[in-house]
């Protein structure tokens, strides 16, 4: 009969057992060894995607489910439960990665993108030669230059109504509101340098910039007082149209849904979530100015500058703004022979600075090849859908059947008031000629003749031509775009 197993103290354990003990020590250890490594890779792959992919010798040659769960011999530990370098730890872990990394493909369970990579590797060339790049298209910044009265509302509402475009309606009169400079000189170039640091800012999508010209100073970038917020689409919607609170006053309100103050924080990243960027600005009149801006490596510029007949300008505003016109209203109803020198010479220097700016944009200097094309308001208002077609192309974006549903449905209106963007365009761009007095066609076509003449329009001689509509005022042009 077998001697009974030894239970005192000093006494040795049979050598069977403490090999079975021994056994059972080191499969625990390995287990937890191994989930240790499973929950690492695991991590790394969904954080960090660092895992390498299979080696080319099990791609070509894939492994069979049991063959993936089988262990590996540089895996077997040591009689001290431990590897037997730091260097075959690090291969054994590589290993382990591909095996498990081999396993997740067989199951089906790999990340969308890792097995599109795999998928790609076993494509023929000329199939991965034939899918095109995935590359986010690149941000473009379109700045519409124009002056007051010239149609720019109107086409402004071309980008304006696009989804993809943070567009800012006049975000310059703010600066014009706050800081004073007088006309000409110094002061003239003081203001194009302080409207051009502002562009680029807001470009950029640095919104918190107008804090400092808004009146009164926003708080906790909350504002009620931003110049046509309505003008906005994109200060008008979510995540930007915040919840109305009851009782508190907005000067500008949005249009279509009511709003909460505007939250300049919101408004800045939803500019930075938008694919491009569009500004409508009247008061940048050197185009020379903008030069940085074309240079600048973080912006990608495009300039449409907006010109019309100077003669509907200045018979638009007259009605617009009328008491700054008070002078020149008094001369036509008085008669008087001549009128002074100074409301001329304010006409005429408006109009060079126009045909300077075009002349530069013409000419395509190398910082602005590319970057600039000159529309004239007359032709969009006949042909609406294609000046919008070829200003997106210019701009290299695409445009969107929501753009030119609005376009139909907005070129066609019976409501024409000053400040509308609702025009039976075709019939209304002309309207001026059957009201404006010869002799105050005379003085603008002496004050701005170089100016129109470059744009196309004709000059009258008599004021039968200028009231007939059978006699065109327009030189036909192609699109004043140069590549």
């Amino acid at each position: 009969m077998a001697p009974p197993f030894p239970m005192e103290k000093g006494l040795t354990l049979p050598q069977d057992c403490r090999h079975f003990l021994h056994s059972l020590r080191m499969r625990s250890k390995y287990a937890l060894f191994l989930a240790f490594v499973v929950v690492v890779f695991v991590f790394i792959e969904k954080e960090n995607k660092i895992i390498s992919r299979v080696s080319d010798k099990l791609k070509q040659i894939p492994q069979s489910l049991v063959d993936a769960n089988s262990t590996d011999p540089a895996l077997v530990l040591a009689e001290n439960a431990s590897l037997l370098s730091l260097s075959e730890l690090d291969s054994a872990f590589t290993q382990l990665q591909s095996r498990l990394r081999n396993l997740s493909l067989q199951l089906g369970v790999a990340p969308a993108e890792e097995a599109a990579e795999e998928t790609a590797e076993w494509e023929p060339e000329q199939q991965q030669e034939s899918r095109p790049p995935a590359e986010a298209p690149p941000r473009r910044h379109l700045l519409l230059m124009a002056t007051t009265r010239t149609g720019s509302s109107f086409v402004g509402e071309f980008f304006n109504q696009q989804g993809n475009i943070f567009y800012l309606f006049e975000p310059l009169w703010h600066i014009e509101r706050t800081v004073s400079f007088e006309q000409g000189g110094a002061n003239a170039a003081g203001s194009a340098l302080v409207y051009r640091d502002v562009l680029k800012q807001l470009f950029l999508c640095d919104l918190y910039l107008l804090e400092h010209f808004i009146i009164p100073a926003p708080e906790d970038h909350l504002t009620q007082f931003v110049f046509r917020r309505g003008s906005s689409r994109s200060l008008c919607e979510d995540p930007v149209c915040t919840p109305l609170v009851k009782k508190v006053f907005e000067k500008y309100p949005c249009k279509n849904r009511r709003c909460g103050l505007l939250n300049m924080t919101l408004a800045a990243e939803a500019c930075r979530r938008k694919e491009h960027m569009a500004i409508k600005a009247v008061r940048i009149r050197q185009l020379e100015f903008l030069q940085p801006l074309a240079e600048d490596p973080r912006l990608d510029l495009r300039v449409i500058q907006l010109v019309r007949d100077p003669r509907a300008v200045l018979a638009s505003r007259m009605v617009a703004f009328a008491d700054k016109y008070e002078t020149w209203k008094k001369w036509l109803a008085k008669g008087q022979d001549q009128l002074r020198e100074e409301e001329v010479q304010r006409l005429k220097g408006n109009c060079e600075s126009i045909r300077q700016s075009a002349e530069l944009g013409l000419r395509q200097p190398a910082w602005l090849r590319g970057r600039y094309m000159l529309v004239r308001y007359e032709d969009v208002a006949l042909r609406p859908l294609q000046k919008a077609q070829e200003m997106y192309r210019f701009a290299g974006i695409p445009l969107t059947p929501q753009v030119e549903d609005w376009i139909q449905k907005n070129t066609q209106a019976a409501h024409d008031g000053i400040y509308s963007t609702q025009k039976n365009s075709s019939e209304q761009f002309e309207k001026w000629r059957f009201s404006m007095p010869f002799k105050l066609a005379q003085v603008v076509q002496a004050a701005c003749g170089p100016a129109m003449r470059l744009f196309g329009y004709k000059l009258v001689q008599d004021a039968a031509s200028l009231s007939n509509r059978s006699v065109s005022l327009l030189e036909e042009r192609g699109t004043f775009w140069v590549t």
